[in-house]
């Protein structure tokens, strides 16, 4: 069982921040501009079978395993949570990444598929100090925004931006059931309103 120690290294609970949205809706955006304005704040690094894209960097964007060392892991029990994603490939969060930090005191933001907050919730309800640090946030996109999103990155061919809009289609149907939603405009827009729902989170202006 998680010990439920009170947080060092500050007067305020740290937060575990998970957002959530399709691919394109600026997840890892918002995680980066959230450390780079508030230091208290840490990204984790999650998981991933699939190959590094163009500029990637193995334990910055992703740690990238081989399904052989990522079974290896799951087999001992080294991931809060993982999931099949696409279709062909698996993501995951370890937990070395979240619990560690959190139980000193560090806040954290997380940017993990619906299937894995699912896992967290899951988690959260028996773990009272996990559910008490975390709050979930989806990013909602209309279709036609996030289409030419992903069209504008370049970095998915027709056939993968197809795979990924049938995922976000069925992704947007989880919406409701996050703590928080924000409708997704420009990169300003939609940062402004993450800060103003951690505000909430934490109960009052940072």
């Amino acid at each position: 069982m998680t010990p439920d120690p009170s947080p060092r290294g500050g007067a305020r609970d740290p937060v575990l921040l998970v957002l959530a949205g399709p691919a394109g809706s600026g997840k890892s955006t918002l995680c980066d501009r959230l450390v780079a304005a508030d230091p208290g704040f840490t990204r984790v690094v999650t998981s991933t079978t699939r190959a590094p894209r163009e500029g990637e960097v193995d334990g910055v964007h992703y740690h990238f395993f081989t399904p052989a060392q990522f079974d290896a892991k799951v087999a001992a029990g080294e991931f809060l949570e993982w999931a099949w994603v696409h279709g062909d490939r698996r993501y995951g969060t370890l937990s070395s990444s979240v619990l560690g930090p959190l139980l000193l005191g560090k806040s954290l933001v997380l940017s993990i598929d619906v299937q894995g907050v699912e896992s967290l919730r899951r988690l959260a309800a028996k773990n009272p100090f996990l559910a008490r640090a975390m709050a979930t946030v989806f990013i909602v996109v209309d279709h036609d925004r996030l289409l030419s999103r992903m069209r504008g990155r370049g970095k998915d061919d027709e056939a993968e931006i197809a795979r990924r809009m049938a995922t976000a289609e069925a992704e947007l149907l989880q919406a409701r059931t996050f703590d928080h939603r924000i409708e997704s405009r420009s990169r300003d827009e939609d940062f402004a309103s993450l800060v103003a729902i951690l505000a909430r989170v934490r109960g009052g202006p940072a």
